[in-house]
């Protein structure tokens, strides 16, 4: 580790400045009584260091468990350490505007109350979604009350949140309780925080539809007499995201494209990759745009920067940190070096290395490099070894069987345990449990490595999915899914192309091969019109012969007909439809990660 300025005071003073008040006690509850967050468990982290826990990692977990409301300027607050992300609040003449209402409705209602218990009951007149990410939109419904206000967003929002947990939704969200550490006790030797802030609240996600795009840099709106002076910034941290400028407040909002940490290129729940040249680009035209005009500048994560030339200092390391990685991977890229190997060679610049705020909590430079090779030239590194490689279970039997079996591979393992080669000796153990699941001295080796890897982690992410890979070797069960991200609100807001897409995913091609269908789904309270027709294992939407259902339905009866409700309004072979849903499949919210499925 980098000689790291523990001495420096100054995010801690940041973190404190304008507090005005915690809630108390910090547990937020759902409806029904079930605790969906909880920060006084992490009151803990008040203390020193411990052998189970990396001392930067340690202080950013520090940093991030101070919760409560906080004056950031004049008339904007921000209530942090509710959530996964920070609930920014903004007064105006008649009321407030609410910048990312947080992950879930409980926890947005009670950021809101604490606000409202110290300035005033002042009704929500406006809300800004950043961007796209469900942190930053979930708990709309727990601030508004129905009434009609203009909702705020950068375009494209729509299309990437509903997309992001939808398509692939099941499968992020298994991998998020790895990424969160979500069954992990909050404690010393388990979960610290994930680097961006403590955790994921487990209440209910929402999501009302913006009702002003920002189509362009610059574009100014004035919601409830207070100007905002938009930029849009896609393809960085969000495929749609934007940061923007209060300026009677000077305050610059940097949504999540400027924050304490070295952000993910590719977060290791699953995403697209992200574009880092773009993302660096971004920052240099906020620090342009936006420098001589900001005394304070804050993001929807962790603690506010006060003052210009502070400011400048911390967009600067910001845009150089994904400057250097894009460029320094491209070079070795083109030098033939792969992905594994730039993470092993690359190292930042001293000035950056010993900055806390390009430290890697939540992204790590490791896992960037890695990102970054795979947006330019994808999972092959162009070793003919690597092109038809066994999968992982058949693979692992013939390691094992090359090493002499499973016991023999264990023995080799505890000698590098011993000689503290931890990685490899997870290597050569994950070999062992997936070629021999019910190995007991495999598992628990394993699970000893990857307690020793979580522990000594400085990255939030990591630290949570070595020890949450641990506790499910010892558990011998899937510890489920992370939270329900595709809500109501969300299906709701899908497009009929999005909906057909979503059935199109779970289509069980090989049950489909010899199945040929097509059906016209007319809804009627969108006026979209669209045929799918059932071809060679495919869902293909788009012109056809004549159909051999039609359907009129709106949207709920769209959702409700593929959870088996009969539609009422048809012309044709409703065993079409019957058909159809038979060739469905569900998804696996508990799959198999760390034993083979």
């Amino acid at each position: 580790m980098a000689d790291l300025p523990f001495h420096d005071q100054t995010d801690f003073d940041n973190a404190d400045r304008g507090f005005v008040a915690r809630l108390e006690p910090g547990v937020i509850r759902s409806a029904d009584g079930r605790i969906v967050w909880n920060s006084d468990a992490y009151r803990f982290l008040d203390g020193e260091p411990p052998d189970s826990a990396n001392p930067s990692l340690w202080r950013q977990g520090r940093l991030c468990a101070k919760q409560g409301l906080y004056e950031v300027a004049e008339g904007l607050y921000q209530v942090r350490g509710l959530d996964l992300s920070n609930m920014t609040v903004v007064e105006g003449e008649r009321g407030v505007i609410v910048v990312d209402p947080l992950i879930s409705t409980e926890c947005a209602a009670a950021a809101l109350g604490l606000y409202r218990a110290h300035r005033g009951d002042r009704p929500v007149t406006g809300v800004i979604y950043t961007h796209s990410h469900a942190d930053h939109y979930g708990g709309v419904r727990g601030v508004t009350d129905g009434r009609d206000i203009p909702i705020i967003a950068p375009a494209g929002f729509m299309e990437h949140a509903v997309a992001e947990n939808v398509y692939a939704g099941p499968a992020m969200a298994r991998r998020s309780v790895y990424m969160y550490g979500t069954p992990l006790p909050a404690s010393p030797e388990g979960q610290i925080g994930c680097g961006l802030g403590l955790t994921a609240s487990q209440g209910t996600v929402s999501l009302l539809p913006p009702t002003i795009d920002v189509t362009t840099t610059g574009q100014l709106e004035t919601v409830d007499g207070v100007r905002i002076v938009f930029q849009l910034t896609p393809g960085t941290e969000a495929p749609a995201e934007m940061n923007f400028l209060f300026p009677e407040k000077r305050a610059l909002c940097l949504a999540e494209n400027a924050t304490h940490n070295l952000h993910n290129v590719l977060t290791l729940r699953g995403a697209v990759v992200r574009d880092a040249r773009t993302w660096s680009r971004y920052l240099a035209q906020a620090l342009d745009l936006f420098g001589d005009h900001a005394d304070v500048a804050f993001a929807s994560h962790h603690w506010p920067t006060w003052g210009r030339a502070e400011i400048a200092a911390f967009l600067t390391a910001q845009r150089d940190l994904y400057a250097y990685l894009h460029d320094q991977t491209l070079r070795m890229i083109n030098q033939g070096l792969t992905g594994p190997e730039i993470a092993e060679r690359i190292e930042l610049p001293p000035a950056l290395e010993t900055t806390w705020s390009a430290r890697g909590y939540y992204g790590s430079v490791s896992h960037n490099v890695k990102a970054i090779y795979q947006r330019y030239l994808g999972w092959f590194d162009g070793n003919p070894a690597h092109l038809w490689e066994h999968p992982p279970v058949e693979q692992a039997r013939r390691y094992v069987e090359c090493l002499g079996g499973p016991d023999a591979t264990v023995a080799r393992a505890t000698r590098y345990i011993q000689d503290g080669d931890l990685r490899f000796a997870a290597t050569l153990l994950n070999h062992a449990v997936f070629a021999a699941p019910g190995h007991h001295e495999a598992r628990r080796r394993l699970t000893e490595v990857y307690t020793r890897l979580g522990q000594g982690a400085e990255n939030g992410t990591w630290r949570n999915f070595y020890l949450t890979g641990a506790l499910e070797l010892t558990a011998k069960r899937a510890l489920g899914s992370g939270p329900e991200t595709a809500s109501p609100d969300v299906l709701t807001a899908l497009t009929l192309d999005q909906l057909l897409d979503a059935v199109a995913i779970r289509v069980n091609g090989p049950k489909a091969w010899n199945e040929t269908l097509s059906i016209d789904w007319n809804l009627t309270d969108t006026g979209e019109l669209r045929r799918t027709t059932l071809s060679n294992g495919a869902l293909i939407i788009g012109p056809g012969g004549p159909a051999d259902l039609s359907l009129r339905l709106t949207k709920p009866e769209f959702l409700a007909v593929l959870n088996g409700r009969q539609p009422a309004d048809h012309e044709g072979d409703l065993g079409v439809l019957t058909r159809l849903l038979g060739l469905l499949d569900d998804p696996d919210p508990g799959f198999a990660i760390v034993t083979p499925g």
